[in-house]
């Protein structure tokens, strides 16, 4: 086996949760997805495929009926923004999840040896994939503000991100809003970061799967997208997913928006990957995106009333450090004297029936944090899960 693949590390989310394994009595906050079954129209529509006997391979691309809704759908999302460009169909390839349509855009964009930049902490997939490609990966650090009213925020020193991304710097790799702090760019940040890459010739790989799950009053509802402000053959890929903004994690469905000079390739990339996403599970995404009106709206409301439970109640601990994140799903959050994050989070779950994934899952410098998935149709279960972390606290 190559050694890269050997030297890879082990998700320390997963090893967090196997800590838990069997124990009925923990409450499970670890893994990035909500408690919240799929809608049932969705998985009607799944069921009703299945029923008629949709059980063969589709195109690799996707369902031209799925690719095309997909892009009427972020059309319209961007269309108040005016220099977003319309997004066609023939910009869309499906993907079995959004974490395969970052792993096709690596395997499409970086060669071993390409030199890439991540900016970090963010979901341990992002940097190992890169890895796996035998990429020169360089991250590029948020830092925590540690004082004043954004004591616990982390914020992107734009100047040393631009710094690092040079002639001969293939590929920059972003998620924002991000997993697991919050941070989310401003537009400010992303025409400054589109236009030095533009110069350089770097390709931008933009995880913006979080973008609709945006607390802030913006014009569409949503986080800031590079898509707003790019032309349709900028060295940019996008990647969204099914999976956050209507409730469909274990269905594996996402998509990558591209130059149209790329699409064509990308489909025989697919092929030699997965073939395609499964038929019955496309049939789903549609009805999802046709009904969003009836999801996704709500899907943000329970989230913000989460974030505005969980965050107080986290606050009303004695020196806990977290900030109200504007985007995503999660409570990103340091403990005093706790630096060892793996540590802790495994403590938790044994001596308070507490499940968190560890901050060092994320990056070297966020091993003293633990983060926090809020997304729970409960809010009871935050409250229970605060007064269970404070009483640990309380015990030292």
């Amino acid at each position: 086996m190559r050694q890269t693949i050997q030297n890879l590390e082990e998700s320390k989310i997963r090893e967090v949760a196997n800590a838990g394994l069997g124990r009925s009595d923990v409450l499970a906050f670890w893994f990035g997805e909500s408690d919240e079954v799929t809608p049932d129209f969705i998985r009607q529509a799944a069921i009703d495929s299945l029923q008629q006997g949709e059980t063969f391979y589709a195109h690799n691309l996707g369902l031209p009926e799925l690719r095309q809704a997909i892009a009427s759908t972020m059309t319209a999302v961007h269309a108040s923004h005016p220099s977003a460009t319309p997004i066609t169909m023939e910009r869309i390839a499906v993907t079995s999840g959004g974490v395969n349509a970052l792993m096709l855009a690596v395997q499409a964009l970086v060669d071993a040896g390409d030199d890439v930049v991540a900016v970090t902490p963010v979901w341990p997939n992002l940097t190992a994939q890169a890895q796996i490609m035998g990429a020169n990966l360089r991250t590029v650090s948020l830092t925590p503000q540690t004082t004043g009213a954004y004591a616990g925020a982390w914020t992107l020193n734009l100047p040393q991100l631009l710094d690092s991304i040079r002639p001969g710097t293939q590929l920059l790799i972003l998620n924002a809003p991000n997993n697991p702090t919050g941070w989310t760019l401003s537009r400010e940040e992303q025409s400054a970061i589109l236009s030095h890459c533009r110069s350089t010739g770097t390709w931008i790989l933009a995880d913006e799967v979080y973008e609709n799950l945006y607390y802030a009053d913006t014009p569409n509802g949503s986080a800031p997208s590079f898509l707003d402000i790019a032309v349709p053959d900028d060295r940019l890929v996008v990647v969204h997913s099914f999976s956050k903004s209507y409730l469909m994690t274990g269905w594996r469905l996402g998509w990558l928006v591209m130059p149209p000079s790329m699409t064509s390739a990308m489909g025989k990339l697919v092929e030699f990957n997965t073939s395609c996403a499964s038929l019955f599970t496309q049939r789903a995404g549609n009805v999802a995106l046709a009904r969003r009106a009836e999801v996704t709206p709500r899907v943000v409301a329970q989230l913000k009333a989460c974030r505005d439970t969980l965050i107080p109640a986290l606050h009303s601990l004695p020196d806990v450090q977290v900030a109200l994140p504007l985007g995503g799903m999660y409570a990103f959050f340091q403990l005093p004297g706790h630096t060892d994050s793996l540590s802790t989070a495994k403590r938790l779950v044994a001596e308070a029936g507490l499940g968190l994934a560890p901050g060092s899952a994320f990056a070297p410098e966020a091993s003293g944090w633990l983060r926090w998935c809020f997304a729970s149709k409960d809010l009871g279960r935050l409250t229970l899960g605060v007064e269970r972390l404070g009483e640990w606290l309380k015990r030292g």
